[in-house]
C-alpha cells in the first residue's frame, strides 16, 4: 500500500511517505483484512494511504479454496487501492519495482506470509531500494512455511536479505529470522485486534441468527480448514466421554482447503455428525461476528503454528480460547486465566475442554479475556514501526 504516515515517537512527530505492498480488496481474507485495517489506524492517525495489492495473487492451479475474491463484499471505504502486482510475471515485478524507486517513499513495508511471494517480493524490493532513499522492512508472517515444498527457503532468502529491517507478530517468527538473517533489526510487535469484524452480540442474539440452541454449549473452530491447523484432534477430543457426557456441540466454521475425506472418516468413525454444526464454506465478514458471539470457547488445536489472527478475533469478541502450545499461540493465552495452553493432544485438549464446562470457567475467563485485549491496539504497532524506521533510515534524512 501506498501510505503516507504522520508517526508519534517517543521523542518527535515525523511525517514519513510509506508504501505498505500486500494482499487487499477484491482479494479476500485475513491478510487483506489486516492491511485494510492498518491503513485505516494510520489514516486515523492523519496518514494518506494507498495499498499496492496483486492483480494475480496465486494461478488458480496453485489456489486451494473456491475463489480468491470477495464477491459480495466491497471496497473499503477511505483506503485507496491499487491493483499492480502479478506474482508469477518477472516483467511486472521490473516494472512495480522501478515505480517504486521513482515514487522515492521514506518506507516500504512488505507483507510475507509464503515463500512462493520471495521471487516476485524480492525482484520489487531490490530495485526500488536502489534509489538510495527508500528503507525496506519485511513484515514476516512465516519465515518457514507450515506445509514445506522444494525451494522454500531460496524463496525466503531471496526476499528476506533485500530487506533493511523486519517486523514479527510472533516471537517464534522472530527466532526463525536467524536462519535467513543477522541483522539487529529485527523487532517484535502485538498482532492487533481485527475491529472491523464489529463489537460482540449478544449469545442468544447470535444463536438465534445462526439457528442453534439457546442453552446448548458449542466451541469454535474457527477459519480454512488445513492440516497443519489440527481439527483432526479436536474432533478427536469430541469423541472422549468426559466432553460427551456434557453434550459439548463444536462449530466448524471456515472452507476446506484440502481434502474433507479424513475428517469425514473420522466424525464417522465415533459418530459425531450430531453434535457438530458444518458450517465448511467460507465465512464473510460481515457474518464473522455472530459465530464468535454464539460460542462458549473458541479452539486453535493446531499442530504447528506461527502467529494466529483467529485468537485476536477471539479477544475482539471476549472469547477465551483453548490453543496449543505451538510456535506463538501460546504467547497471546494466560493458562488457566484467559484459556488454556495445551499441548497438541487429544487428551490434553478433551481435559480442558470437560474442565471449562465443568468448573464454570466462563465468566471467569472472560474477565481476563476483557482485560487482556487491551493492550492489542493499533496504535502500538504504528509507533513500533515509527521506532524500527528510525533506527534504518538513512544518515541524510
Amino acid at each position: 500500500m501506498f501510505l503516507r504516515l504522520i508517526f508519534t515517537a517517543s521523542d518527535s512527530r515525523t511525517t514519513l511517505k510509506i508504501f505498505i505492498i500486500g494482499p487487499a480488496f477484491p482479494l479476500r481474507g485475513g491478510l487483506a483484512t489486516f492491511n485494510e485495517l492498518l491503513c485505516r489506524a494510520l489514516h486515523k492517525a492523519g496518514h494518506d494511504a494507498r495499498i499496492i495489492s496483486f492483480s494475480l495473487q496465486y494461478p488458480s492451479f496453485l489456489f486451494p479454496g473456491t475463489t480468491q475474491y470477495n464477491e459480495t463484499g466491497t471496497a473499503p471505504d477511505g483506503v485507496r487501492i491499487d491493483t499492480l502486482i502479478n506474482s508469477v510475471n518477472p516483467f511486472n515485478w521490473l516494472s512495480v519495482g522501478r515505480r517504486i524507486k521513482r515514487e522515492k517513499p521514506d518506507l516500504v513495508i512488505i507483507r510475507f506470509w509464503l515463500p512462493f511471494m520471495g521471487p516476485a517480493l524480492g525482484t520489487i524490493v531490490r530495485i526500488a531500494r536502489r534509489n538510495g532513499h527508500t528503507r525496506m522492512v519485511a513484515l514476516v508472517d512465516n519465515a518457514i512455511p507450515h506445509e514445506k515444498r522444494p525451494g522454500d527457503r531460496l524463496f525466503a532468502r531471496y526476499f528476506l536479505r533485500a530487506c533493511h529491517g523486519y517486523l514479527t507478530m510472533s516471537k517464534s517468527v522472530l527466532k526463525d529470522l536467524e536462519q535467513f538473517t543477522d541483522s539487529t533489526h529485527k523487532v517484535f510487535t502485538e498482532h492487533p485486534l481485527y475491529t472491523s469484524f464489529g463489537e460482540p452480540e449478544p449469545k442468544a442474539e447470535a444463536r438465534k441468527k445462526l439457528e442453534l440452541d439457546a442453552n446448548g454449549r458449542y466451541l469454535l473452530f474457527f477459519g480454512l480448514i488445513r492440516r497443519y491447523k489440527g481439527l483432526d484432534l479436536l474432533l478427536e477430543a469430541m469423541a472422549d466421554e468426559r466432553v460427551k457426557a456434557l453434550g459439548v456441540k463444536l462449530i466448524v466454521a471456515g472452507e476446506y482447503y484440502e481434502d474433507a475425506a479424513p475428517y469425514q472418516a473420522i466424525i464417522e468413525k465415533h459418530g459425531l455428525a450430531d453434535r457438530l454444526v458444518m458450517h465448511t464454506h467460507f465465512i464473510a465478514d460481515e457474518d464473522v461476528r455472530w459465530y464468535f458471539s454464539a460460542c462458549d470457547l473458541v479452539a486453535q488445536t493446531y499442530h504447528t503454528a506461527t502467529q494466529s489472527g483467529v485468537t485476536k478475533i477471539a479477544l475482539q469478541f471476549d472469547k477465551p480460547s483453548l490453543v496449543t502450545n505451538v510456535g506463538g499461540l501460546g504467547e497471546i493465552i494466560t493458562h488457566g486465566q484467559s484459556g488454556y495452553v495445551v499441548a497438541p493432544d487429544v487428551k490434553a485438549i478433551a481435559e480442558s475442554i470437560a474442565d471449562y464446562y465443568d468448573a464454570a470457567r466462563e465468566v471467569a475467563f472472560t474477565a481476563a479475556t476483557v482485560a487482556e485485549k487491551k493492550k492489542y491496539s493499533w496504535e502500538v504497532m504504528c509507533n513500533t514501526v515509527a521506532d524500527l524506521y528510525n533506527k534504518i533510515k538513512p544518515p541524510h534524512v
